[in-house]
């Protein structure tokens, strides 16, 4: 049987679900955790290899000549260097689509915790700030109502449409910036002409696709100097995509009203990250996926993957680099 190393297993399975249909298909060594400088040692001579989040460089694939199939744990592929492991003849997949519903609905969570402040009222009311109140009730917050607000969402693939769907029953008006024709979109989106004019005109930005050299710092200073000051931004994809220095200086600012984030360029973030302690910046852990069904679709498509590598198929098969 094959010898299969995972790097990375404790994030996708802390101990809440099963590894043995992967322990079934060969001889599992998995890691809770793994830093890059182990990668070629923990490697060694295994054929197949899985990693979540653990880079696995150009470097690592030339100092492992027996290594055959790479499968990443998420579906965002820049974790490994595709191109290099393309080049030596190694299958590359990853796992499509199994984190659609839980990242939309945390997308949509930021948004109704920043329009309606479900937690600050509920710690106030813990800490006794309504019992002592004169009133019946109690807000010292702006209370905002989402029905007629324009949702402006970067990418309409699997994530961005299903975060579409849900503004619209809450009867938002949905933009949307994306190489898809108009026709192609889903009923009732409408198209944006550029990205410039989306986040003039939209309240809520959401972000939903992935980092690429061209996607880098896709929101920048001058992008966010464009948006309206009432706006919220919404990033629930990849860290990078936003300029951080310049998001919190526009939030410090009042140019910007709020920002619902749940993946930053560094994770874990450095403490000096000048999100962390933003006015109005409400960070989650990078959680989005993970969810117990989310992780439980995760690993049944890993080791399907794996399984159909071993049997000579391609499932979810890695065939180009992204651009």
């Amino acid at each position: 049987m094959p010898k299969i190393i995972v790097l990375d297993g404790y994030t996708s399975n802390p101990g809440d679900l099963s590894w043995k249909g992967l322990e079934a298909l060969g001889e599992c060594i998995i890691y809770d955790r793994s830093v890059a400088s182990q990668v070629v040692e923990r490697i060694g001579d295994a054929p197949i290899v899985l990693t979540n989040k653990v880079p696995i460089s150009a470097s690592d694939i030339a100092q492992l000549p027996t290594l055959r199939y790479i499968g990443i744990m998420a579906t965002g592929i820049n974790v490994v260097d595709v191109e290099a492991a393309l080049k030596a003849g190694i299958v590359v997949t990853n796992v499509p689509a199994y984190s659609t519903a839980s990242v939309a609905q945390l997308a949509m969570a930021h948004l109704l915790n920043i329009t309606m402040r479900v937690d600050h009222y509920a710690v106030d009311t813990r800490n006794g700030v309504w019992s002592r109140n004169a009133d019946f009730t109690y807000t010292d917050t702006p209370l905002i109502e989402l029905d007629g607000m324009t949702m402006g969402i970067v990418g309409m693939g699997r994530i961005g449409r299903a975060v579409a769907r849900m503004a619209q029953g809450m009867g938002m008006r949905v933009m949307a910036y994306s190489s898809q024709a108009a026709e192609a979109l889903p009923e009732g989106v409408i198209k944006a002409p550029s990205l410039d004019e989306m986040l003039a005109q939209a309240d809520v930005v959401s972000l939903h696709v992935p980092l690429t050299p061209t996607t880098h710092h896709l929101i920048d200073a001058r992008r966010l100097s464009l948006m309206k000051p009432t706006a919220i931004l919404l990033n629930t994809a990849r860290g990078a995509l936003v300029d951080e220095v310049a998001l919190a200086q526009a939030l410090t600012e009042g140019r910007l009203w709020a920002a619902g984030i749940d993946a930053l360029s560094q994770e874990p973030p450095a403490l000096d990250n000048p999100l962390v302690n933003a006015p109005n910046c409400y960070i989650t852990p990078h959680l989005g996926w993970a969810t117990t069904q989310s992780r439980i679709r995760l690993l049944d498509v890993t080791i399907a993957n794996v399984s159909s590598y071993l049997a000579g198929k391609t499932l979810n098969r890695v065939t180009r680099v992204e651009s």
